[in-house]
């Protein structure tokens, strides 16, 4: 429970502080864009801290939500969040083990239009937030990502998307340590995850 409260208080900072800098900024802006998102999360593996072997960390379902704004007649800027939780089994007990990581990123979107069809390319800084059974930490993120849109209406589009995610993570971190113990270490110090997603656009 502690862990869901600490991820919520991340996303509600980091959308607020967005949301404001968006008004400021834009107070013109127009055609403002929600989209939710669903799809699966593939994640870099862990190392045994023991003998160096890969512990394996398991894919699984990730959620989103996108708010963009219409900055150009081909371009949006958008703020994404997403979120996922982890398994993996442990190199000291040989239990399973979760960690859940958020990211938060400030992304612009380019489109190329053809009719109803519309191709984006986007690239975002951010952050991702890593909690483990014992830290919690906060690193910078970048984000790139190809997707399609197939507007059904001048209000709704069905939108698909590739999108990686590369974080760099300090190299002595403990993320997964406890006092002299780790249940499992962070091969290098980049950490990369990427998604394929599906989403509604809903645009006012």
């Amino acid at each position: 429970m502690l862990r869901i409260i600490k991820s919520a208080n991340f996303i509600f900072v980091i959308v607020i502080s967005n949301v404001a800098i968006l008004l400021s900024s834009s107070a013109h802006a127009r055609d403002i864009e929600i989209t939710p998102y669903i799809g699966q999360i593939f994640s870099s593996d862990l190392v045994n801290n023991v003998d160096a072997t890969e512990v394996m960390v398991d894919d699984v379902s990730h959620f989103g939500l996108a708010v963009a704004w219409q900055d150009s007649p081909n371009g949006q800027g958008q703020i994404l969040i997403n979120r996922a939780s982890h398994d993996f089994i442990s190199s000291i007990d040989q239990l399973e083990h979760s960690f859940d990581v958020s990211y938060a990123h400030f992304s612009g979107v380019a489109q190329f239009r053809q009719k109803d069809y519309v191709t984006t390319v986007s690239l975002g800084l951010g952050g991702a937030y890593f909690q483990t059974d014992n830290k919690d930490e906060i690193y910078p993120s970048l984000t790139i990502a190809f997707g399609t849109r197939y507007e059904l209406s001048k209000n709704f589009a069905i939108v698909t998307e590739l999108r990686g995610y590369a974080s760099y993570v300090e190299d002595d971190n403990q993320l997964f340590c406890d006092g002299t113990s780790c249940h499992a270490l962070l091969e290098e110090s980049m950490w990369l995850e990427g998604t394929i997603s599906v989403g509604l656009a809903f645009k006012f």
